[in-house]
């Protein structure tokens, strides 16, 4: 069953998530860590908590229309969390657009590429009921 506001309450749950580690990232992590190493902490710790709610997603939308579902999420969470995170720079560092599309060389590109996946491939295995 389509249900829009699980898709929104569960995006907000990870834009959160992420801002908040984009936060401790920049703050704490960044002290002791080169610039690399804390894109990839970035990256890397928000993607069980990604996964983690595509399935909580799946599960409360599986049913006939299970694809619908999953694919308003996997296009919803990508594009609003560059977002969100192109207004955390701008906003925190005052830097420009081009500043933040800088991070696409670095690991940043399979955060996005996850929030894409993870719902579709949640979906497909546990929706499908």
């Amino acid at each position: 069953m389509l249900k829009p506001s699980v898709t929104f309450v569960l995006w907000l749950a990870i834009a959160s998530f992420i801002l908040v580690n984009d936060v401790v990232g920049d703050t704490w992590i960044a002290a002791t860590l080169s610039v690399r190493t804390v894109e990839w902490y970035k990256v890397l710790v928000p993607l069980p908590y990604v996964a983690m709610l595509a399935i909580i997603h799946a599960r409360r939308t599986a049913g006939p229309r299970w694809f619908e579902a999953a694919l308003l999420a996997a296009l919803l969470w990508p594009v609003s969390t560059v977002l969100v995170d192109l207004a955390y720079v701008r906003l925190t560092y005052d830097a420009d657009p081009a500043a933040f599309f800088d991070r696409v060389g670095g690991p940043y590109p399979l955060l996005i590429a996850a929030l894409f996946v993870l719902p579709l491939a949640a979906g497909a295995l546990i929706g499908r009921h």
